[in-house]
């Protein structure tokens, strides 16, 4: 192949022959869905054992305490897992970071728990792609990685957090402190079936506005009474008119009500936002605050607010698309294509674009259906994604990308 040393083939192999199918399938048979406790704990002591071929110290690090609004409009506590945190090299000249997620969308008593081969390709099963696939290529590509002489230049830290898939929200700080000064990140969700990556991303806020009214009798006198459950569809009829290009509204659930005879006093509305730039996220929060104000006073109600935009947009800058024509650059030296295009979709990523450091977020495996009991994997794409991610590795080693950018 073009453009490789013997050394950099070496650990092409390495990485190429890895038991990446079987630690799949075996993870894969562990639920981890992100409210499964049991489940995250069994999966996180699996992965500290695997990670811990590594050099450096691994920590299970508890999770930030996290406040949910419960149905009766009341602020609860709500318990998430252990994330796994490695560091190796710190001191190292080039320092990056590498994260994934253990945790799936599928609870303890989802349906979707076994896995099935679809044909001698393509394997279908919960995570298989999201992303207990991807956290085999990433531990295949740095045992490989960790085989080169170049190996003591790169320094990095390992995030694998557990609540990912409910917006990362006990593990923000974690990944915050992690990605401060690197040059770099790679995060392990899966690429699309055909290889390609994820560009830059829509942000994501997840809302709760707690509406308090007044009851009365719906016979008696109506009057006065003053329907929570009206102004919040009111509220959520205004949001999804005030969105449009750059931002999309999704008014998703809302709670409360009464009997049919009471004028309700109690409702949420759940609603989330997908803002493609900063910008679109201010024009989110303004049309929050006016249209909270505007139906508090039409309806005479009250109303709080709570939640935030956790994940920022996620831009593709010249340092990005930097990061990007490594990989791609890597790809063409292995004989593949990687191109990318932009997704509204969200993932770690956005969390750390937004401090600053490129990262390219669907360094993973070949995978489509996900979030879904068709979920599957492109089998051949564990040792493709390993050598890929491994000879990216080698040459951020090797001094080829800086924060001027891709070198020669």
């Amino acid at each position: 192949m073009k453009g490789i040393s013997s050394p950099e083939q070496t650990a092409l192999e390495i990485a190429a022959h890895a038991p990446m199918l079987q630690q799949t399938e075996k993870w894969a048979a562990v639920n981890s869905g992100s409210r499964n406790l049991a489940g995250l704990a069994v999966m996180a002591d699996i992965l500290a054992e695997a990670f811990a071929a590594l050099p450096g110290a691994i920590t299970l690090m508890p999770p930030a305490p996290v406040e949910n609004v419960a149905p009766d409009g009341h602020l609860k506590a709500v318990p998430h897992g252990r994330h796994l945190h490695l560091c190796v090299r710190p001191q190292a000249p080039v320092q990056i970071l590498l994260t994934g997620h253990m945790d799936t969308v599928f609870p303890a008593d989802h349906a979707f728990q076994s896995l099935r081969w679809q044909d001698e390709r393509t394997l279908n099963g919960p995570g298989v792609a999201d992303m207990k696939g991807g956290l085999a290529v990433m531990l295949a590509a740095l045992q490989a990685m960790e085989t080169a002489p170049e190996a003591a230049q790169l320094g990095y830290e390992v995030v694998i957090n557990s609540d990912e898939e409910v917006g990362s929200p006990s593990s923000a700080p974690l990944l915050r402190q992690a990605a401060a000064g690197k040059l770099a990140a790679f995060t392990y969700e899966p690429a699309l079936p055909d290889g390609t990556l994820a560009g830059a991303r829509a942000g994501s806020g997840n809302f709760a506005i707690v509406v308090s009214g007044r009851s009365a009798h719906a016979g008696r006198n109506p009057d006065d009474g003053r329907n929570a459950l009206l102004a919040a569809a009111d509220l959520a009829l205004r949001l999804k008119a005030g969105s449009g290009v750059g931002l999309s509204c999704n008014p998703a659930r809302i709670e409360g009500g009464s009997p049919n005879n009471v004028v309700p006093d109690h409702a949420i509305l759940h609603v989330n936002f997908r803002p493609r730039t900063p910008a679109d996220e201010e024009r989110a929060r303004l049309l929050l605050d006016e249209s909270i104000a505007g139906v508090s006073r039409e309806h005479e109600v009250t109303m709080h607010l709570h939640g935030s935009f956790g994940r920022p947009p996620k831009a593709m800058d010249a340092k990005a698309e930097s990061l990007f024509s490594l990989v791609r650059r890597c790809g063409s030296d292995l004989g593949l294509t990687i191109g990318w295009r932009d997704t509204g979709g969200v993932c770690d990523g956005n969390n750390i674009a937004a401090c600053g450091v490129p990262v390219v977020d669907t360094m993973g495996v070949r995978g489509g259906n996900i979030h879904s009991d068709q979920e599957y994997l492109v089998v051949d794409s564990l040792a493709e994604r390993a050598r890929l991610s491994t000879l990216v590795l080698l040459r951020m080693a090797q001094g080829r990308f800086s924060k001027g950018g891709m070198k020669a």
